[in-house]
């Protein structure tokens, strides 16, 4: 569809049209958030957001943070909105933040620590409730302690008059999109604003959002779905959305559809987790009071898309009026700010089968759906016209033909500046260059994939990230908390990773014994597992737990073996894809 707004401005940054919306339509509604726990609402105007933004900017110029590191910690809601928009209204560079949860400050503070170790951020801008908690926080947490600290909520919109305005360069620093990435060596993606009006203009184009989208968000404001393809969308397009907490949502995942029905929203998704849960947690009588009509685009993306579960969903739903046109499978990522191709509107998902075996060589073979090796993937749309996704062979750096699986690698206005403080990586990953045009200006993902008739479908990851229910986890973090749960475990000398079982992606965890802790036993066959000296159940349920409360992951199955029988190089680095290999044929 066509949207016409009234004479709105040819803009070089999000800031001027943040500006635009909020002198033009100063009482239209923007964003709604829902207080956990009930049905009020609190709101916030284009006029209020933009008055708060610009008090909040005022008072970060008064400190001098022009162009520095602002680390954000903000509970959900509407705060942090007006934080960030006051970050860039400022010319500051916002670093998005988990908040802190009292209840889990042990496996909270080591990521936000860790943040700050690498952004050196030059004060905190958070909310007065967790202003309060600053002192223990800080003494958990000391690189916070030499920070200014200012509370966001208790800025007075008095102060919005003492706002410079300052043109801002399109290639500025706009915030840095720390990846849920390894707390040993955390990696904020620079997002310039241009990269942010770009990929705005970029959704704003697949979705076709008019002025008549309404839409409904779950999912957290310091991720790049969350952040920039809902709450930033709803913004540059002038619409309004209702907001809700990520833990209101996983707490009662039905909270996520009640909200749609009862707004009429007609924009919403998440990761495909999210719907997976909600099938399984739906019961008769909550679905009987949906309606599901209105919802004409439910985007997928963030892990990869499962048939089975659109499916799912679907037959569930239907009762409710939801369509299969609706879904709407998606492919980014935060070093492309966000969206890099998707699907059409109101058309319904691309789903082909391939040849399983063949996928396992690099080639993407279609076959019929009653074929014994088919395996189903789901298409992630095309690539926007604007950007070039190229598959590459990761080896040669060449590029490969439709139906070759390699990396995907992608150029255009999108891609981010780099990582902060890591040129080397930023040079390796965001200046790589085609064998046949070395231009050094492609993106490298990480993710495999290949081309089908101009779709782009996922295969998997070539790193060894870990994407399980939208979030991002690497292995070696997991490796360390296994291997500190209990004293009969080796140091370095286990791996994590996963396998697909009984139609799922799984978490599995082997790891080596201590040598004091194996001694042979009779008929031992040589198979590599330890004898039973000791409370081999108790050392995997432990592992469990502590898996669980680090990293809010399910394990499913725990491996225990001798020493020397992990899988390594001759450098001495763990060789997951070989564990995970002898793992599945059972050699173990």
């Amino acid at each position: 569809m066509e949207v016409v707004y009234e004479e709105q401005p040819r803009v070089e940054t999000l800031v001027e049209l943040f500006r635009w919306r909020g002198y033009q339509h100063p009482k239209r509604l923007a964003l709604s958030f829902l207080l956990e726990g009930s049905e009020t609402e609190v709101t916030h105007s284009y006029g209020e957001l933009d008055l708060r933004a610009r008090a909040i900017a005022a008072r970060l110029q008064a400190h001098g943070m022009q162009d520095k590191p602002v680390l954000m910690l903000f509970p959900a809601g509407l705060d942090f909105v007006a934080g960030f928009l006051g970050c860039l209204y400022g010319g500051a560079v916002a670093i998005p933040a988990y908040p802190p949860h009292p209840a889990r400050l042990a496996r909270d503070l080591p990521r936000i620590r860790a943040i700050a170790r690498d952004a050196l951020p030059v004060a905190v801008l958070t909310v007065s409730s967790l202003l309060e908690k600053r002192e223990e926080l800080c003494r958990q947490a000391p690189e916070l302690g030499t920070l200014p600290w200012l509370a966001a909520d208790k800025i007075s919109v008095n102060g919005a008059e003492d706002w410079l305005e300052r043109e801002i360069d399109p290639d500025s620093l706009a915030f840095l999109q720390y990846t849920s990435g390894s707390t040993a060596s955390p990696r904020g993606v620079m997002v310039t604003h241009g990269n942010l009006l770009h990929n705005s203009s970029l959704i704003h184009d697949y979705f076709e959002t008019g002025e008549d989208c309404r839409g409904v968000f779950w999912l957290p404001a310091y991720h790049d779905m969350g952040l920039v393809g809902g709450i930033l969308q709803v913004l540059f397009c002038g619409t309004s959305a209702l907001l809700m907490s990520p833990l209101a949502f996983l707490q009662r995942p039905m909270r996520w559809l009640q909200a749609i029905s009862r707004t009429g929203a007609n924009i919403s998704g998440g990761p495909n987790f999210a719907y997976d849960l909600c099938a399984r947690k739906a019961t008769p009588e909550q679905i009987a009071s949906l309606d599901l009509s209105c919802w004409e685009l439910a985007f997928n993306g963030a892990e990869p898309v499962r048939a089975d579960t659109l499916e799912r969903f679907a037959k569930v739903f239907e009762p409710c009026g939801f369509r299969w046109e609706a879904f709407y499978p998606c492919y980014g990522l935060a070093e492309g700010t966000l969206i890099v191709s998707g699907g059409k509107r109101s058309e319904p998902p691309v789903i082909r089968r391939f040849d399983e075996e063949a996928l396992k060589c690099d080639h993407a073979i279609e076959v019929a759906p009653d074929h014994p090796s088919a395996r189903t993937l789901v298409g992630c749309g095309e690539p926007h016209p604007d950007q070039e996704v190229v598959i590459v062979d990761p080896d040669t750096s060449e590029s490969l033909p439709e139906g070759r699986i390699g990396e995907i690698w992608v150029a255009g206005p999108s891609v981010a500046a780099g990582y902060w403080r890591k040129p080397e990586e930023s040079a390796k990953t965001f200046q790589a260059s085609l064998r046949e045009a070395g231009s050094g200006r492609h993106l490298r993902t990480g993710d495999l994939g290949f081309l089908k008739d101009g779709e782009l479908f996922v295969t998997g990851r070539l790193k060894d990230l870990i994407v399980l229910e939208g979030r991002n986890h690497y292995p070696q973090d997991i490796e360390r908390t296994v291997e500190r749960a209990h004293p009969t475990l080796r140091d370095d000398c286990s791996a994590v990773f996963l396998a697909e079982i009984e139609g799922r992606e799984r978490l599995v965890v082997v790891a080596e014994v201590e040598p004091r802790f194996t001694k042979p036993r009779i008929g031992d066959n040589g198979n590599g597992q330890v004898s039973k000296g000791w409370d081999e159940a108790e050392v995997v349920r432990i592992i469990r737990r502590v898996v669980s409360e680090m990293h809010d992951l399910q394990v499913h199955s725990v491996v225990l073996i001798k020493p020397g029988r992990i899988p390594k190089t001759s450098s001495g680095k763990i060789q997951r894809h070989a564990c995970r290999a002898a793992f599945l044929e059972g050699k173990l």
